[in-house]
């Protein structure tokens, strides 16, 4: 990355603390860890990897790269919302979509551009973080890079909190899941809507149901 400025918005926006409430969700990982299905590094590691590979976060990837193209296009950032909802695979994650990308949305209007006008509501999270980094000229590369950087942390963060996992752990499964991100920004910057599909049906199922795990921690 060459342009500063670029970096210093991505560190800001894509930060634990900017609040769009990331925390309070787990995307079904938290039901994972009560089956067991993740229990410690080398099972987290897998799961993680399976959803970057196979699952919703390669999805909205995808879409996040096209929202960065079409930054401009009101219709073109609809349709995409659209598809972005229609693709969650349960309630749960419908609102979690939604509610952080709506908040990020909210929160970046410290840094107005016309852009803002034309997002959809809700505003899913990956729309919303293409659309504002390519309204600011940022590329999209880094930008993918960022968000699925972040959004891996997130997922350790439940599991370093759950399972338990050690800090340590955590930071190795971060360490070794950068390769997959690093192939996952490359790919789905140049990827078409028509390559978006998955088969990671345990973390579907394990979204689904978490809306009637007891005792829970996080909203999905």
């Amino acid at each position: 990355m060459s342009n500063p400025q670029a970096l210093q918005k991505l560190v800001t926006w894509l930060s634990p603390a900017f609040p769009v409430g990331a925390f309070a969700w787990s995307a079904g990982l938290e039901t994972a860890i009560a089956d067991r299905r993740v229990r410690d590094a080398a099972t987290l590691t897998d799961w993680i990897d399976g959803v970057l590979q196979h699952g919703g976060i390669r999805t909205d990837a995808i879409l996040l790269a096209h929202a960065h193209r079409g930054f401009g296009d009101s219709a073109a950032l609809q349709d995409l919302a659209d598809l972005s909802l229609a693709l969650t695979a349960s309630r749960e994650r419908w609102m979690e979509t939604s509610v952080t990308g709506d908040s990020y949305v909210t929160a970046t209007r410290a840094w107005p551009v016309e852009t803002l006008a034309a997002l959809p509501s809700p505003c899913p999270y990956p729309i919303a973080v293409g659309a504002i980094a390519g309204a600011h000229g940022i590329e999209p590369l880094d930008t993918l890079l960022a968000w699925l950087t972040t959004t891996v942390h997130g997922q350790v963060s439940v599991a370093v909190r759950l399972v338990p996992l050690g800090q340590s752990d955590g930071l190795r499964v971060m360490a070794s899941l950068e390769p997959a991100i690093a192939a996952l920004a490359q790919a789905a910057a140049r990827a078409e809507l028509a390559d978006i599909g998955g088969i990671a049906y345990a973390a579907d199922i394990a979204q689904m149901r978490h809306e009637t795990l007891e005792p829970r921690i996080f909203r999905s």
